[in-house]
This record gives structure tokens, sequence and C-alpha cells, in this order.
């Protein structure tokens, strides 16, 4: 059986799926953080639930939505490599190695990105900030930190990575069942939400945190998928 290839790419796919979303990135980034919409809508949170982070140990929240969804998405990545492991196994898999060898590096691989920038931008998550009852001042993303304050590890979002990784499921089925490769942008989008909006509602993150975690995501699954299929990329650059 020969090997499954992406569907063909109408004129302007860069433009659609690199230049629209790189724009909507920026208009977040600027509203959540140069505009405070970070601080309006966790301030509003706050005193939603009562001047504390009441959430942040709830069953729902921290159980269900925190450490089950965690557990979620490691049980789908162990699931897509035993789906590869097959596939390299078993002749009448073999179109599936690649798709799925694409798939288990995108999702890893937007993870591990998010995780390595998390160790290096150094910001605190909002529940320990004193404007929300922890004892900590608010420091900027490209303000330098006080040696004397504690190591901070909050940005970007990390547990909503587990979610956003998924969104590499859209590009998979672009090549392995193109009529449904918007629901694998469906699937990748809502759990990325339900993580990262359970995150918000326990004070670990701001809603910025959240948007950077599916920029990258987004654009680490975009930048795989013309990777592994390369002569895809001249018609994705062809004039609208």
């Amino acid at each position: 059986m020969r090997a499954l290839q992406p569907m063909p790419h109408a004129p302007g796919f860069l433009r659609r799926h690199a230049a629209w979303p790189l724009l909507a990135f920026v208009v977040l980034v600027t509203a959540t953080m140069a505009g405070n919409g970070d601080l309006w809508l966790a301030d509003r949170l706050y005193a939603w639930e009562g001047g504390r982070w009441a959430l942040r140990e709830a069953w729902m929240t921290r159980q269900v939505l925190h450490l089950g969804g965690r557990n979620l998405s490691a049980l789908l990545w162990l699931t897509m490599l035993a789906a590869w492991l097959a596939a390299c196994l078993h002749g009448g898999w073999a179109p599936l190695r690649r798709p799925l060898g694409y798939l288990l590096l995108a999702t890893a691989g937007a993870a591990a990105a998010v995780s390595l920038l998390k160790g290096v931008t150094a910001m605190d998550c909002p529940w320990d900030l004193s404007r929300y009852g922890g004892r900590l001042p608010m420091i900027g993303l490209l303000t330098a930190r006080p040696p004397e304050l504690p190591v901070a590890a909050c940005f970007p979002a990390g547990h909503a990575s587990g979610g956003y990784a998924w969104l590499a499921s859209y590009f998979f089925l672009r090549v392995a069942w193109p009529r449904a490769r918007h629901a694998g942008l469906a699937f990748g989008l809502a759990m990325g939400l339900a993580f990262g909006i359970a995150q918000q509602l326990r004070g670990a993150h701001f809603l910025s945190h959240d948007v950077w975690t599916a920029a990258i995501c987004w654009f680490v699954a975009l930048g795989l998928y013309l990777a592994f299929w390369p002569r895809q990329l001249a018609s994705a650059r062809a004039p609208a």
C-alpha cells in the first residue's frame, strides 16, 4: 500500500495556517499583557471566588481537570506510541507510520518547548502574587527578576500544553483522514481550553500564559508538518 500524503493545499495555505494565527496571537498577547487583560480577568475571577482561590483544591479543577487531564494526555500519547509500533510491525498499517510518527513528535515537541521556556522565563503564578493573597511582587516578562526572589516557572502554561499539543491532530488528520481534520482541531482546542481555564480558576496561570502555550503548540505542529512533508511547501506558498 502506498504511503499516505497530505490533502492538496489550496492557494494561501500559509496565510491561513501561519499568518492569520500569528496575527491573532499578537492581538491577544497585546490585549492580555500590554493591555492588562490578564489582571482584569484574574481580578474578577479572584473576587468571584470570594477574595481567595477557592477552586485551587476543588475536586473538579484539581483532581479531574488537572491531575486527570495530565494522565489522559499521557495515556493518549502512549496509545499513539503503541499504534506507531504496531504500524512498524504490521505491514497493513505501514501507511500510518509516518503520520503517527509525526503526531508523536509534534505533541512531545510542543510540550517540551513549553517546558523549556518555563525554565527560563522565571515568572510567578497569580496565586504567588501579593495582589492575590501571595507574598511576591508582580514581575513582568521582560523585567529583570530580583535575585532574592524564589525561583519561578509559571510561564507559559505547562498543563495547558498537554491539551493544546493535540492541535497536531489537525495536521495528522490532513494526512490520515482529511475529512476529519477539523475534528482534530476542535479536539486540541477543547482539551487546551479545558485544562487552561481550570488552571486559571485555580490561580495557577494568567490568560496570556495559555495564549502563549496555544501559539507554541500550533507553530510546532505546523513546522513539523511542513518538515515531514516538504514537497507540500511549494504549494503552501502559492499565492491566493
